[in-house]
Order: structure tokens, then sequence, then C-alpha cells
């Protein structure tokens, strides 16, 4: 399957959101900022992309492991998924709550929307997220 940002991709039919994962995971790190943490490995690139993974959202200042697997690269992940996949990335949320109220009443998909600022010609902006059971 093409990457999502290719020719080819764009002007196919894209899989509804339905389908698609947009997964949130609490690493437990939120108040961390530089040194070690958790995260995802480089290697998580080809899984994102094989389940059609659009979206993913963190509680840590990245989603990848720190320190890098690579010695100059600060965010190997970013630099692969955003560009090659087409993956947004929501870094540094607030995820204690829904942790809390996803584990005291067993129901763990919500509906996400992150509605970005319109920036023209830009690669991030804040977001106001809003999850709905």
């Amino acid at each position: 399957m093409p990457a999502r940002n290719t020719p080819e991709r764009r002007h196919s039919p894209s899989p509804s959101n339905r389908d698609t994962p947009h997964p949130l995971v609490r690493l437990g790190c939120a108040r961390q900022v530089g040194g070690s943490a958790p995260g995802l490995s480089s290697t998580a690139a080809d899984r994102l992309r094989g389940t059609e993974t659009a979206a993913i959202g963190t509680d840590a200042q990245g989603f990848e492991v720190r320190p890098s697997e690579f010695q100059h690269a600060v965010q190997p992940l970013h630099q692969v998924v955003i560009p090659h996949i087409g993956l947004l990335i929501g870094d540094m949320r607030d995820l204690e709550a829904p942790a809390k109220d996803c584990t005291d009443d067993g129901a763990y998909d919500v509906c996400l929307t992150a509605a970005p600022l319109p920036i023209t010609g830009a690669v991030g902006s804040p977001v106001n997220p809003v999850a709905v059971k």
C-alpha cells in the first residue's frame, strides 16, 4: 500500500476514521522534560504505517524513547513518520484524567477531535483536544 502522502494515496479513497487507529499512549512522564524517558522505538514506523495509524498522542515530550537510538537524531521517529506517512502527532497531552475515567468504566474508545490553528505553511500548532465517549 502506498504511503499516506504519495500522489497515489492522495487520489485513492482513504480509510474511514472508524477503521483507522488513533492511539493515545500514556507513558506516565507528562511532567518530565529532558533526560531519559519511555517511548516507541524507531522500528515502530513500519507498524504505524502497516496499521494505517492516522494520529498518535502521548503525555510525553515526544513519543520516541529517550535517549535517542541514533547518535545524531533527536526525534528520529518524528523525522520518518511525519513526512513519509503523514502521521499527526500530539505530544505533551494530559492523559491522567482520561486514563482514570477509562479505567473506572472500562470503556477505552473515544471520539477525539483536536483542531489546530489555521496557520498557512505551519508544520505544528497548538490544539484544543476534546474526547467524547
